[in-house]
């Protein structure tokens, strides 16, 4: 009966998937033509006024999602870093990134969350919608990333961004990307570390939606410590070396983090 039940509950979870993603997607067309028109009225042209509602609205229609996976027994959640983020403005928010829904996860509790999306996404009919209303960056466009990060930290957002520049690989050492550091460094910004752990592992990088554990998986966000890169800019290293310092000093820490499943606090 034990194993009856355990089967049950494993093809419950695969179909629940299938709807959560189904109501995700068409969320995704539905709001752009019903809920964003209206607060852009309400915007009365103001276009940043317009973006703040929009990414209202969306850090909600996350948190509705957050709940509606934990209600149909797809994801259980646990999210202690939400008490400290509420006191970051202006912060670059770093994370590893191990489940396909991390960044939602973040999106609903980071206030005055950003992000810097994919080109290709822009193009996705269930999300370009969403993300142009809510103006957040595409990295499309290579010259004026910076400056558009910049502009967007110095009006208080919360900028959210996965130095591996994709889901990590089950068994495999985080290996970052240079582009988060070397935004911190160009904009003068601290960031704020956050660990994700997904146990037991699921929604990975080139797996399909389907393929749900045996277990029902929780999502944990936790806090880990500020990196501070004021030091990097004082070493009098170029931007580059500089860059690829801090990366390597990110690397470091969040593999040792994951390694002992800790929660390190010291820094370099």
């Amino acid at each position: 009966m034990g194993k009856f039940t355990q089967f049950l509950q494993h093809t419950w979870r695969r179909l629940a998937t299938g709807i959560c993603f189904a109501v995700f997607g068409i969320s995704g067309l539905l709001i752009p033509l019903t809920a964003l028109p209206v607060l852009r009225l309400t915007a009365k042209g103001d276009r940043l006024l317009a973006e703040q509602k929009s990414r209202r609205l969306v850090q909600n229609s996350f948190k509705f999602f957050i709940g509606f996976m934990r209600f149909m027994g797809v994801f259980n959640f646990a999210f202690p870093a939400a008490a400290h983020a509420q006191n970051l403005r202006g912060k670059i928010i770093i994370a590893n990134h191990p489940c396909l829904i991390d960044v939602v996860a973040l999106i609903s509790f980071i206030p005055n969350g950003d992000c810097v999306v994919k080109a290709h996404l822009w193009k996705n009919p269930f999300m370009r919608g969403v993300i142009k209303s809510s103006g957040y960056i595409s990295n499309g466009d290579p010259d004026g990333l910076i400056a558009d990060c910049k502009a967007s930290l110095e009006r208080g957002n919360n900028l959210i961004i996965f130095p591996e520049g994709t889901r990590s690989t089950p068994g495999q050492d985080l290996k970052f990307q240079r582009g988060a550091a070397n935004l911190a460094l160009r904009t003068a910004t601290p960031m704020a570390a956050f660990k994700v752990t997904c146990t037991p592992p699921t929604l990975l990088k080139n797996a399909p939606w389907y393929a749900a554990p045996a277990q029902k998986p929780t999502l944990k966000i936790s806090y880990l410590r500020e990196f501070e890169v004021q030091p990097y800019l004082d070493s009098n290293e170029k931007y580059s070396l500089a860059a690829r310092q801090l990366t390597r000093d990110l690397e470091n820490f969040y593999n040792k983090v994951v390694e002992s499943n800790g929660t390190a606090k010291t820094g370099y």
